[in-house]
C-alpha cells in the first residue's frame, strides 16, 4: 500500500479539482468559461451577478469581472476574478480575490464528440462567516462547492446546446435558478 505524506491546511483553505464532460470542442467550451461577462446569464445557480472591470489583452490576459455568487446555501461570495493566463482551447487560469483568495486552472481535453474539462481550485476563504465557521462546517462548504460545480456542467451543456440551437434555442431548457434567491439578493447591484 502506497503512503502519502499529506500536508495540514488551515480550515479556511480549500483544494478542489472538478471534471466535466460535456458534447462539445474545446473551443467552444474556452468560449464561453473564457468570458466572464456572460456567467450570470448561463449559470444563474451559482453567479448572481457580473460587473466587468477590465477588458484585458486581446488573449484575455488581464481580463477582471467582480462576482457576486453562491451555492446552495443561503450566504453569497463577492469576489474579483482576473485571467492570469492566456484563454486558448486547452485552458486558462484565474485568480481570486475577496471573499475568496487564491488560483483557478481550467484544462479542456478533446475526446471525441466531448470535451472533458478539468477544474483545479485552490483558495483560502476571507470571508468572515466562512473564516469563523470553517474549523466546524468545511465538510459543508466543501459539498456546497461540488453542488455548485455539478450545476456548472449542468448549464454548461446546456449552454451549449443552445448556442449550437440556433433559431431553436428556445427549444433548450433553462439552466438551474439559484436556491433562495430572495436572501441572496438576486440583481442587487454593488455597494
Amino acid at each position: 500500500m502506497e503512503s502519502r505524506r499529506t500536508e495540514r491546511t488551515k480550515s479556511t483553505d480549500y483544494a478542489f479539482r472538478t471534471v466535466w464532460r460535456v458534447a462539445g470542442t474545446p473551443d467552444e467550451v474556452a468560449t464561453i468559461l473564457g468570458d466572464a461577462s456572460t456567467l450570470s446569464d448561463w449559470w444563474p445557480s451559482v453567479y448572481l451577478s457580473v460587473e466587468p472591470l477590465h477588458a484585458g489583452r486581446e488573449n484575455g490576459v488581464g481580463r477582471m469581472a467582480r462576482l457576486h455568487t453562491k451555492g446552495w446555501f443561503p450566504y453569497t461570495l463577492r469576489w474579483t476574478l482576473t485571467v492570469t493566463s492566456p484563454i486558448t482551447n486547452k485552458g486558462f487560469t484565474i485568480r481570486a480575490t475577496g471573499d475568496l483568495n487564491g488560483t483557478g486552472r481550467w484544462i479542456f481535453k478533446q475526446d471525441g464528440p466531448e470535451t472533458v474539462i478539468t477544474y483545479d481550485w485552490q483558495v483560502s476563504a476571507s470571508k468572515p462567516l466562512l473564516r469563523r465557521l470553517g474549523w466546524l462546517l468545511k465538510p459543508a462548504f466543501s459539498a456546497n462547492h461540488r453542488w455548485a460545480m455539478a450545476r456548472g456542467q449542468q448549464s454548461l451543456a446546456l449552454e451549449l446546446r443552445r448556442r449550437r440551437a440556433g433559431s431553436e434555442s428556445h427549444t433548450v431548457p433553462a439552466p438551474p435558478p439559484p436556491t433562495f434567491p430572495l436572501l441572496a439578493g438576486r440583481g442587487r447591484r454593488w455597494a
